[in-house]
């Protein structure tokens, strides 16, 4: 039997893939729109919509370079387990910012500071994953990048692990700031047009 072309496979991870990523999606914007229905709860943080909107663009970026996979001539099982994986990854911090109930705490910001070691924790992974998946792209894919790609992984492992210890919010303003404009430059400078 031949073994199934890129063509042939790439279309069905792509359904998994994006079913994970649009359930993310799909809770964030639940969560915004609980939000918006119910104006006079005072239970909103800047810091917890500013992460929101960040992985929202998040989970909207890793669909959008996820097409390069297209031109990957080898695929192993190995490569769909890791592509679910990272999409799961990303799904989870969505759903860590968007809980079921609220009720034991002050608010989403008094909710996301106490369980920024789970968020942290996954956020640091996606900079390695980010990375893994760069090179399973391979040669051509990789050559687009510059070091200001690759100090992503140290810079923000290093950011993760100040605002997994810290409890400052201004700190996390600081830290969310830089994820987001670290984002607009990565689209800017990177990702507006696949290639």
């Amino acid at each position: 039997m031949e073994p199934y072309t890129t063509a042939e496979i790439f279309p069905h991870i792509r359904v998994v893939m994006g079913t994970v990523v649009g359930l993310g999606i799909t809770r964030l914007l639940m969560t915004f729109a609980n939000m918006v229905q119910h104006p006079d709860r005072r239970d909103r943080s800047v810091l917890h919509l500013l992460w929101m909107g960040s992985i929202l663009l998040e989970l909207v970026l890793f669909w959008w370079w996820e097409l390069a996979l297209f031109r990957l001539d080898t695929w192993n099982f190995g490569i769909v387990i890791f592509i679910i994986f990272y999409a799961v990854t990303l799904f989870m911090m969505a759903a860590l910012l968007c809980p079921d109930n609220i009720s034991e705490y002050r608010g989403y910001g008094d909710f996301f500071l106490k369980r920024r070691h789970w968020f942290f924790g996954l956020l640091a992974t996606t900079f390695v994953l980010d990375t893994l998946d760069t090179f399973i792209k391979g040669g051509t894919h990789l050559s687009r990048f510059d070091a200001s790609y690759f100090m992503q992984v140290p810079i923000g492992i290093i950011l993760c692990i100040i605002a997994w210890r810290s409890t400052n919010q201004r700190v996390h303003l600081f830290v969310v700031g830089v994820h987001i404009v670290y984002q607009f430059f990565l689209i800017g400078r990177f990702f507006y047009v696949t290639q």
